[in-house]
């Protein structure tokens, strides 16, 4: 009983310690960068209405727009990550280094070293963006742009990604789900209460409809049933284990190796949103006076969130990256040798190369539906808000990321309640006896 009561204190010691690590990050993104004017930079920002910079807010959890010291949040680090897990699906070396602790450590060092670089680059083409930015009245956001600013705008920025990686990291050992994770679910979470309050503003000065206001609302619920369903879909292999007894128990038997519908979860949709926001953030960097600039400008304006050409680039984007991803998350390979080391097979399949490639096959397929649903939910919410004129900030990655850390933080809880269960059923006393003579 002790130690059941040792396993609620551990879950309510995570939970707060969850709480307070993200309130801390929330009060961090309140600190603006020095040298901004504040007052400026959002008369701007309210002028230039729902640009593709929204995408970025809503990632950063409305740091962005602010620029506070944590305006590119962690999307450094799991770009970074993510190279190296591609990486080692290429380079033979990398791929030895990942199957012990030692080599994950050294990548893990790589992977942070790679994240300031990354921070320091993009850290300074974001202050020479923001010198770009002035209101109508041709105040300047950026009251004293120069070098110096840029630079220590970038080391700045630098800091306050590697601080958030530092308080993912402790949320990571002490609390309840992965900490890089949780920080990207409570910046966009955050943006839900502005999102509902504009549409209310919208409704109230008759620039929506209240069967639009509705059909929002509607889409909204619908998305996240749908996306909560996928994601807790898989595909059951059965797999045949020899039966041996031990303890006078039997072991073995047939069992289900399961195969989740959505396989590369919400990876592909963040990759393919930073490789369409490449094109436009380059143009961003074309100086007004150059002959290539009109060019530039109808590539960034046609590649904003809802338009045709971004819908399509983003749905092939998708399919390429869902296809590049599966393999890496699923490993065939490994999952065979793990089976014939367990003396394991598939009813109907020969173990070696055999299963492998019908595991291939399944994949395939299952990652073909995968790659319907993730176009489907991360382009028909933007279009359906566009066409309903109410432009909406949580698009179909958002909404992914939500509803999957949704439902590991809540898996989480339940395991520490079914071993609360565990652990009070084991102590329950058997026999009539209680206290110093009881029986079990």
């Amino acid at each position: 009983m002790v130690a059941a009561q040792g396993k609620l204190d551990e879950l309510k010691r995570r939970i707060i310690v969850t709480i307070l690590l993200l309130m801390v990050f929330r009060m961090a993104a309140q600190v603006p960068v020095s040298g901004v004017d504040a007052a400026a930079l959002q008369l701007y920002f309210n002028v230039a209405g729902n640009t593709l910079f929204d995408l970025i807010n809503t990632f950063s959890g409305g740091s962005f727009k602010k620029f506070s010291v944590l305006a590119l949040g962690i999307m450094p680090y799991i770009t970074t990550s993510i190279i190296f897990s591609l990486l080692g699906e290429v380079i033979p070396q990398i791929q030895e280094m990942n199957e012990d602790s030692e080599g994950q450590r050294k990548i893990a060092r790589f992977v942070r070293y790679a994240t300031v670089l990354l921070c320091l680059v993009q850290g300074y083409g974001m202050a020479a963006v923001f010198e770009t930015f002035r209101t109508q009245g041709g105040i300047s956001v950026i009251p004293e742009p120069g070098m110096f600013f840029k630079l220590t705008t970038a080391l700045t920025l630098t800091a306050g990604t590697m601080f958030l990686l530092f308080l993912g990291e402790r949320i990571t050992e002490y609390g309840l789900e992965n900490g890089v994770s949780l920080i990207i679910f409570a910046g966009i979470a955050v943006e839900i209460p502005s999102e509902f309050i504009q549409k209310v503003t919208l409704f109230q000065h008759g620039e929506l409809s209240g069967i639009g206001l509705f059909l929002n609302l509607i889409m909204v619920f619908v998305a996240f049933y749908v996306v909560s369903f996928v994601e807790k879909s898989y595909r059951g292999v059965s797999v045949q284990y020899a039966k041996k007894i031990v303890n006078n128990r039997v072991y073995g038997g047939m069992q289900t190796l399961p195969i989740r519908c959505d396989t590369g979860g919400v990876m592909p949709p963040i990759l393919a949103s930073s490789l369409l926001a490449a094109p436009a953030t380059f143009a961003s960097f074309v100086s007004s006076e150059s002959a290539l600039k009109p060019f530039f400008d109808t590539i960034q304006q046609s590649l904003y969130p809802g338009r045709l050409l971004f819908n399509i680039v983003f749905a092939a984007l998708i399919a390429y990256m869902s296809y590049f991803y599966a393999p890496i998350q699923f490993k065939t390979k490994k999952i065979t040798e793990m089976l014939q080391r367990n003396n394991a097979f598939i009813p109907g399949v020969r173990p070696g190369d055999k299963t492998k490639e019908y595991l291939d096959f399944v994949l395939n397929r299952i990652t073909f539906f995968g790659t319907l649903f993730l176009i489907v939910i991360c382009i028909f919410p933007t279009v359906f808000s566009r066409f309903i004129d109410a432009g909406t900030r949580l698009g179909g990655t958002a909404l992914l990321i939500l509803v999957s850390v949704s439902i590991r933080v809540l898996m989480n809880v339940q395991s520490y309640m079914y071993s609360d269960r565990y652990e009070n059923n084991s102590f329950k006393v058997r026999g009539k006896y209680t206290g110093a003579k009881r029986r079990f």
